[in-house]
Formats: C-alpha cells, structure tokens, sequence
C-alpha cells in the first residue's frame, strides 16, 4: 500500500475521467457527462478522505478469497459434492411421490390421508344449538337452459349470459 504514490495516480485517473467525461458531454448530452463526471472524481474523493486504504485492504481481501476459491481442489470438490447432494434431494422427492402414487393405485385409497372429520360439539345446558347449515341454506334451484335459436345469429350466446345474469 505504501509503496504506491496514490496522489498522481488518483489525480491522473480523475483527470482522464474528466476528460471522457466533457467527451461525452459533447457528444451524448448532459445526463452522461454529469455521470461520468461523477465517476471520475471518486477516485481523488477516497484518495482525500483517507478511504483508499480501506478500498485497498477489501479490495485485496476479495481477491484472494476468489483466487483462493477458483484455485483450490478441495474447494471445487465440495462444490461437487454440493451438487451432488441437491440432485439426491431431489431424485428421493421423486422416487417417494411415485411410490405414494403407485400404492395408492394399488389400494384404491386416496393420494392424501382423510382428514379427520371433528365431532359435534355437544351443547351446553341452557344453550340452544345451532341449525345444521343444510337446513339455514336452500339448496340453488337449476334454471332451464333456454332453447337453442337459430344457428344464424351470432349474437345468441352473448343473449343467454346476459339473460342469466340478469341484464337485459
């Protein structure tokens, strides 16, 4: 880190940051040579506020995560088995669907267990109890299905749905 002059550097790279920046100015209009301008002195920014020491210590720490991840045996060998582990997953998901569904077929029983059906609560004394929902509801009674008409108007099916729904 120390052996860097980061002054020139950070100023050479804000200066031809700038440069681009007017270039594109120029050339594509306002919104990208503000944001380029932007761009370019971030550099001298972290160079001024001291940051670029810690951008360097992150910055050489990734690196040799990744290198140190690409480059490794050990760590593509886990990778594999990673792998490996998430196909089995998903192969015994499969397996064990089928062999539900081909013992269901065997038995005749259905796919999913019956739910347990929960008993009547029992009323208290003094308390009436309530009406089973069949007999609160009446049943929906069935319209008749208009007679067909002539295969000629394009317009009689609209008329049926508009009939049962009430519009007129």
């Amino acid at each position: 880190m120390d052996q860097i002059a980061w002054l020139p550097l950070c100023a050479g790279v804000t200066g031809v940051g700038l440069v681009i920046s007017f270039l594109l100015l120029r050339r594509k209009g306002a919104a990208a040579g503000l944001r380029a301008a932007a761009w370019s002195l971030l550099p001298m920014a972290a160079y001024l506020t001291g940051a670029l020491p810690v951008l360097w210590k992150v910055g050489t720490a990734l690196v040799g995560f990744v290198t140190g991840l690409v480059f490794s045996p050990t760590v593509w060998i886990g990778v594999a088995l990673t792998g490996l582990a998430v196909v089995l997953f998903l192969v015994s998901g499969f397996l064990r669907g089928r062999g539900r569904a081909k013992a269901d077929r065997r038995t005749g029983a259905p796919a999913e267990p019956a739910q347990r059906q929960a008993a009547p609560a029992q009323p208290r004394p003094g308390v009436a109890a309530p009406a089973p929902a069949s007999a609160t509801q009446p049943l929906p009674t069935r319209r008749p299905a208009p007679a067909k008409k002539a295969a000629d108007d394009d317009f009689s099916d609209i008329e049926d749905i508009l009939k049962r729904r009430g519009i007129s």
